[in-house]
């Protein structure tokens, strides 16, 4: 039985008339567009009218206007909503979709303001795909509000009313010869403008509340530096746990240093997918691509001359097996190699004598033998393998400072420590860095870029813009990956099937606890690995906080290592001899050459930094 009508109900406004459609109530508005509930009356379906709030001016701004609006609906990707008609009534234009295509985003968070997390990023990923799909055409939204995104009754998320905002001429089709340096520019700076939009509409899902307490983005990003003042980054306490690579991800969309932000919806998009399917834990993301180009391109190309080394060591028979490992170790790609033919062996159920993790190649060349050793070499790419020069001369910058760790690491291992399984470690302890620039070049650059500070912006003598530090190599690995770079050389590792022992070996110590006295051989390997990579990474610091990081590094593993300054010093350049003399000329760029020598930091050694050690004030007065 039907219940009888309220007779207190307010009962709702008769429908505007607007052209074919009737305007029944709006569903959302910022100060450029607004969206409208409408019924058309020729077919007497619900519709979305998205309607600019500014008029274009005169019939060219008009004819233009309509003429972007055209091309964007003839776009066809499955997170860009179908347009349903365009057009113009009493000099107002209009987008018209069809209701069916959802309920807008804003209407969803009404029914449940804070999402699942899954959910959330999910629609950010498709927000990103659509996007991405009409930068790449040449279009940009404009306006991108939570009222322009729909969801559908399966969930999914899709842009409409796309171009809608106010006409700029950045997405014309026809702009002379002479005007096209600033479309161009123009149709950047608005696929820019979306692309932080997007990033305001992920803080909006994961806080739960407007970032700056501004419901119409476009007013929030005119707050946002550079144009205004305001700060906007996730808050520590939220109302879900965040993972600190998605926080990382969703502070650099909005970050007001516009050099960190992402400055495409395809990098942003990277990013998220990353982290999205990384957290799955499906071999997707970076990682699934990294095994991909694993198996197609290999894990690293050799570098020069390795086909006549390999020849001229294997040659004679006589060789003894550490002459022939002293030889290959400093090319990484055949000391990689020759580990993952070893594992595999062993998978493959070999018969290989003796136990533990196998981490010295003249132990590996006993047991595949010369011909096991030339086919590992024969198996990879020659230099520069799938890079470009320029890329390439990043790689073996990266390669020659590794190799520098791996000798230091040598010379400050205690005694009756093997150098070869010391070197071997420290490598690997860099696996994810050179797998990153070697199949992630270009995110090896943007990575490299976020971690850079800015200096101070002075105008007639006053600061304008306070210096700004860069991100840590975490943070910006997250912001552009979505996972670490570590995560990648875990995941090669892992795929070589390296063993749980090596595994635990090549992750060097965090720096945020302290280095306590080691268990085990494999724990000592590691801590002396991680020493040397942090002192070789505080030797690239310019020389004032690299004096000071090198001595930071002393305190940190003197009593462990019973490292001083001097031995420092004289260690660092026992590495530089070896690393001149190992056999592979180091590149002529290499950034290693441009530093100054540890005993002429700027005029100060290690040893004169001050804060001496307790140790060194022992042994050294």
């Amino acid at each position: 039985m039907l219940s009888a009508p309220d007779q207190n109900a307010i009962p709702p406004s008769p429908a505007r008339p607007f052209g074919h459609y009737a305007l029944k109530r709006q569903l959302g508005k910022s100060e450029l567009t607004t969206l409208w509930l409408a019924i058309d009356q020729r077919t007497g379906l619900e519709t979305m009218l998205s309607v600019p709030r500014i008029q274009p001016m005169g019939a060219s701004g008009l004819g233009n206007w309509l003429l972007a609006a055209r091309r964007a609906a003839r776009l066809d990707h499955p997170n860009l909503v179908r347009v349903a008609d365009c057009g113009v009534h009493e000099q107002w234009p209009y987008v018209a979709v069809d209701r069916r295509a959802g309920v807008t985003l804003d209407e969803r968070l009404t029914q449940h303001p804070l999402p699942v997390l899954d959910d959330a990023t999910v629609w950010i990923e498709s927000v990103l795909r659509g996007l991405a799909f009409a930068h790449d055409a040449g279009l940009a939204h404009h306006d991108l509000q939570l009222h322009q995104i729909v969801i559908n009754e399966r969930g999914q998320a899709s842009v409409m009313a796309l171009g809608v905002g106010p006409f700029d001429g950045a997405d014309s089709a026809h702009a002379d010869v002479a005007g096209a340096t600033p479309i161009l520019r123009a149709q950047r700076a608005a696929a820019e403008r979306d692309v932080l939009a997007t990033g305001l509409l992920l803080h909006r899902l994961l806080v739960g509340a407007y970032a700056l307490d501004c419901d119409d983005i476009g007013r929030a990003i005119a707050r946002i530096a550079p144009r205004g003042r305001e700060l906007v980054r996730l808050p520590w306490t939220t109302p879900q746990p965040i993972a600190e690579a998605l926080r990382a991800i969703a502070n650099r969309s909005t970050s007001p240093q516009v050099r960190l932000r992402y400055r495409s919806a395809r990098t942003f998009l990277g990013a998220i997918a990353g982290w999205r399917e990384a957290a799955a834990e499906d071999n997707g993301g970076p990682v699934g691509l990294l095994l991909d180009r694993l198996h197609g391109v290999g894990h690293l190309p050799a570098l020069p001359g390795l086909a006549t080394r390999v020849q001229r060591v294997t040659s004679i028979e006589s060789t003894r097996t550490d002459e022939i490992a002293r030889h290959l170790l400093p090319d990484m790609a055949l000391s990689f190699e020759l580990l993952k033919t070893l594992s595999s062996a062993r998978v493959q159920g070999t018969q290989i004598p003796g136990n533990g993790p196998v981490l010295t190649l003249r132990r590996i060349v006993a047991l595949i033998g010369v011909d096991g050793v030339r086919a590992a070499a024969n198996s990879l790419r020659t230099w520069p393998g799938a890079l470009e020069e320029e890329r390439a001369q990043s790689l073996r910058q990266t390669i020659d400072t590794v190799r520098l760790a791996g000798h230091l690491a040598q010379a400050v291992r205690p005694a009756g420590y093997d150098p070869e399984a010391v070197y071997l470690v420290t490598v690997l302890q860099n696996l994810g860095r050179l797998l990153l620039g070697y199949h992630f070049a270009e995110e090896a650059e943007q990575i490299h870029q976020l971690m850079q500070p800015v200096p101070a912006v002075r105008s007639e003598g006053e600061i304008v813009s306070p210096p700004q530090p860069g991100l840590d190599e975490e943070a910006a690995a997250y912001a552009v990956l979505g996972v670490t770079i570590d995560t990648l050389g875990n995941a090669a590792a892992r795929h070589w099937g390296l063993g749980n022992e090596i595994a635990h070996m090549i992750r060097r110590l965090p720096t945020d606890a302290p280095v306590r006295k080691p268990d085990n051989d494999n724990e000592l390997l590691r801590i002396v690995a991680s020493a040397a990579n942090e002192a070789i990474e505080a030797l690239a610091l310019p020389p004032p906080k690299s004096a000071t990081a090198l001595n930071e590094v002393v305190v940190r593993y003197a009593r462990t290592l019973r490292l001083t300054s001097r031995v420092l010093d004289d260690a660092l350049a026992e590495a530089r001899e070896a690393l001149a003399s190992d056999g592979i000329r180091p590149s002529p760029r290499d950034a290693l050459e441009e530093t100054a020598d540890i005993g002429d930091l700027g005029g100060v050694s290690v040893s004169e930094v001050g804060a001496a050690t307790a140790l060194d004030r022992e042994q050294h007065g």
